[in-house]
Formats: C-alpha cells, structure tokens, sequence
C-alpha cells in the first residue's frame, strides 16, 4: 500500500513540476525579473571576459535564480554560458550538465528534427507557429503589418535558438571528448554529426566538427578495445575464483574475438 502511496506521489510530484513550470507572473513582475536576470548577467559576462570564471558561474547562478523557468529562451542562454565557463575550468562533466540543460530548454521552444525516424510522431502546432500560409489581403493594412511583424520576430527567434542550439552541442562534444571513454567518445561523435548537419556553423566551427569526425573513430575503437580487454581481464579474475576449486582456470578455456563483431567466442581445451 505504501508503494503505491509512493507512485501516486511521484507521478503527482511530476505533474506538479509541470504546472510550475507553466505557470506565469503578472506581466509586470515578468518584466522585472527578467529585467533583474539580465542585470545579473552582463555583470557575469564581464567576469567571464575577465577569465574570473568561478565567480562568473556563480553570478550565473543568481541570474538564473532571478529569471522565471519558463522563459526557456533566457535559461538556455544562462546554461550555455555556464557550459562555457566549465570547458574554461576544465571541469568537463559539469560542462556537459549545463549543455545538456540548454539542449532541453531549447527542444521546448523548437523541436530538433529527427531526420532518420521511420515514423515521426505528429507533433501538435505550437502556440504562434509559422508552418501556417498567411493570407495577405489587403483589406487591413495595420493588422497585416502586425501579423508580419510577429512572424518576422517568431523567425529571428527560430535562428538565435538555432545559434545556441550550435554553441550547446559544441560545447558538450567537447566535453564528452575530453571526459574520453568509449560511451563518451560515441556521445561526443553523435554531436559532431549533428553539428554537421547544420547550416549556420560559423567557418571555425565547421573545421573543428570536420576534424573531429575524422579523428574520432580512432579513439572510438581504441577506447573500445582497451575497455573489453580490461572488461576480460575482470571476467578471467572471476573465472579463476570460481574455477579453483575443481582445479580448473581460465587457462583452460580459449577465447577467440571476431574481428567483425568484436564479441568473443569460447572453446574448452585440457
């Protein structure tokens, strides 16, 4: 009975979150915090310029405290930043942390595209979207201006997400790079390959993603083998344990690795 108590609060305690986060100020305490928020920023930025980066992330921190959670835009740009501060103190996990954070933030506002999917999920139509074709008529010249207006600003908005999408998923490539590691060195492939797949990577970054994609693969299989090697010299400690008893060891069995799968074969032998 109490794990059910305890599933019904984890789902209320999820739901909860949800509503929090749509949950909106007044527009004019909206205004003031983020107003506040960005205060707090600038202040942040000039820290960073000024390699103070401890204290830029936690002036960050405060800007993030300040700026209402659901304005995904504004927390995004606050997480990148922090991402950057992180690569700079070589504290890659932590980097990754905050990149992933912006990541989510953005998917919220514009959904990254799956292009392999065999079969999309039909996404519902965003609040202001501009898949629609709008109809100028001619008949309302001020609305139409004011309809023009709010497109022009939801596609200026599309691109700057876009751009920080960039700085995000370079910033974690980066870092899953250096934290090295097989599943790290994947991770950090996978965004460069996104990376590569988008058109507003400035000429810098395009050399550093087409690079990395050329050295990755290497470390990839490096990483791969040394990680089954030692994941086999774990396994021949156990197997002696186990086999000692009954005057056996590992030494009796011969293990043969396929060069195309990289799996492992085993063969009794006196």
């Amino acid at each position: 009975m109490a794990s059910k108590d305890r599933v019904d609060n984890a789902g209320s305690d999820s739901e909860e979150e949800d509503i929090f986060h749509d949950a909106r100020f007044p527009a004019e305490e909206e205004a003031r915090l983020l107003e506040e928020s960005h205060s707090i920023k600038a202040e942040a930025n000039k820290l960073f310029t000024a390699a103070c980066y401890d204290q830029a992330i936690s002036c960050y921190d405060r800007a993030l405290a300040s700026c209402p959670n659901y304005l995904d835009y504004e927390v995004a740009v606050l997480r990148s930043n922090m991402a950057a501060c992180y690569l700079k103190l070589e504290d890659w996990k932590a980097s990754v942390d905050s990149a992933t954070a912006c990541l989510d933030c953005l998917e919220n506002i514009v959904p990254s595209t799956t292009e392999d999917s065999d079969s999309p999920k039909e996404k519902k139509p965003e609040p202001g979207s501009t898949d629609a074709v709008v109809e100028i008529t001619g008949d309302d010249e001020e609305a139409e201006l004011e309809e023009l207006n709010r497109l022009q600003k939801l596609d200026e908005r599309k691109k700057d997400v876009m751009r920080i999408r960039a700085k995000a998923l370079m910033r974690r490539a980066r870092a899953k790079s250096q934290l090295s590691g097989w599943g790290n060195l994947q991770a950090a492939e996978e965004d460069y390959k996104l990376l590569a797949s988008m058109d507003n990577l400035p000429p810098d970054d395009k050399r550093v993603v087409q690079k990395a994609l050329r050295d990755l693969p290497e470390k990839i299989k490096k990483a791969r083998e040394k990680e089954m090697a030692e994941m086999m010299g774990k396994l021949k400690d156990l197997g002696n344990g186990i086999l000692k008893p009954f005057g056996l060891s590992t030494d009796n069995f011969k293990f043969t690795q396929d060069p195309n799968t990289g799996g492992y074969s085993m063969n009794f032998q006196n």
